[in-house]
Parts: structure tokens; C-alpha cells; sequence
């Protein structure tokens, strides 16, 4: 199966159209941004750290490539603070440069193929204003879903539904974002309770600050 942006599209937006809401709870943590922060939430999914970010008082612009996503996401923010959703490819944002205080891609870079991961860090950089902040969350390679499905490159899986998972190690990450100065990492291990039974979570945290 081929790892390519449109057919990554296809199997979110199939499965977010299937099952409704993919995600239950809020994330784990969130950075300490002031109450009026521009944030643009790049990935925002079906709306689960929306909910947290609108709650936090930011002024927040949610994106994704799926309208299915989206329309989930508006359900979720209910009746809070209003928020803009905007369809949206991250590796080709809509937005005027410097329009953002903050960006948060919150298990958004594990979805991407490598070839877009360049495009990606290029459209934050954009987006961002000189000394605003990014905040990256991804699974890492001690999380027990790594090794699961269909291995397609260096921890790199395909899921029954078509969806394309990558696992990370800390300087993969911060590898991305070379040029910007990381302001903490931090890796987040918690454990999932199915059926009875225990299994590992693990996420890598990163926030960086872009040169001013």
C-alpha cells in the first residue's frame, strides 16, 4: 500500500465518517499559554484538545484535512468561546505569514509520510510569528502499539483502517525543528485498561520557540 497524503486523507476521513469520534478524554497536558494566545491547532482531529484550548481561554484556529474531522471537532466545542475551523492540508496552510502566536501539533507528524514532514515544519515556520511556539506531540517508540500492522519503513505501521502510524525517538523529533530552540521535552507514559488487561502508552512532548 502505497504512504501517500491523498490516500492518508481517504482513510481519515472514511474512518472519522464510519465511527463518529475516534478519541475519548482531553490531552494529557497542555503548555501554559496565556489566556488570548493565537494558537492554530494543526490536526485538530475530532476536536479533543480543542475542547481543553477553548477551556484555556486561547484564541484558537482549528485545522485539518478532513471535513468529517471538523464537523465532529464543532460538536465538541459546543457552546465555549468560538473557535475558527478551517479545512486545511498542513503541508499547504491557507494562512497569512505570521498570523500565529503558537502552533500545536498534537500526534499529527507519526501521520504524515516523510516526504512531508519538510513541507510541514516549512508551513509552521510560516504561519508562526518570529518568537511564537511550538508544541509537538507524538507516540514514541515504547509505546505498545509500535510493531502493530503492516511495517512499511522504521517504525512506521499501517493500521487495518488504512491509517499510517509513525513511532518516534526524542531526536527524531527535535530533529524536525533544528533551527528553533527546545524549551522542554518531556516523555508522557501512562497505562491503557482494556478488557482487564494493561497496556503501555508512551508520547514525547516537545515545546520549541522560534529565534525572535
Amino acid at each position: 500500500m502505497p504512504v501517500n497524503r491523498e490516500s492518508q486523507q481517504a482513510s481519515w476521513e472514511a474512518d472519522y465518517r464510519k465511527k463518529g469520534r475516534l478519541y475519548g478524554g482531553s490531552p494529557r497536558k497542555l503548555p501554559a499559554f496565556s489566556s488570548g494566545t493565537r494558537v492554530l491547532d494543526l490536526g485538530c482531529g475530532d476536536g479533543k484538545s480543542l475542547v481543553a484550548m477553548l477551556n484555556s481561554g486561547w484564541r484558537v484556529t482549528a485545522a485539518d484535512f478532513s471535513p468529517a474531522a471538523l464537523s465532529l471537532a464543532r460538536n465538541a466545542a459546543g457552546n465555549r468561546a468560538p473557535a475558527d475551523l478551517v479545512v486545511a492540508d498542513a503541508i499547504r496552510l491557507p494562512f497569512r505569514n505570521s498570523s500565529f502566536d503558537a502552533v500545536t501539533a498534537i500526534h499529527l507528524l507519526g501521520h504524515s509520510p516523510l516526504d512531508g514532514l519538510q513541507h510541514i515544519s516549512w508551513e509552521i515556520d510560516r504561519v508562526l510569528r518570529p518568537g511564537g511556539s511550538i508544541y509537538v506531540v507524538v507516540f514514541s517508540q515504547q509505546d505498545f502499539r509500535c510493531g502493530n500492522g503492516k511495517e512499511t519503513g522504521r517504525a512506521t505501521y499501517f493500521r487495518g483502517n488504512g491509517i499510517m502510524t509513525r513511532y518516534f525517538t526524542e531526536p527524531e523529533v527535535t530533529r524536525i525543528f533544528t533551527e528553533y530552540t527546545l524549551q522542554s521535552v518531556e516523555h508522557i507514559e501512562w497505562a491503557l485498561r482494556v478488557r482487564g488487561r494493561e497496556y503501555p502508552r508512551s508520547e514525547i512532548a516537545c515545546l520549541f520557540s522560534k529565534p525572535a
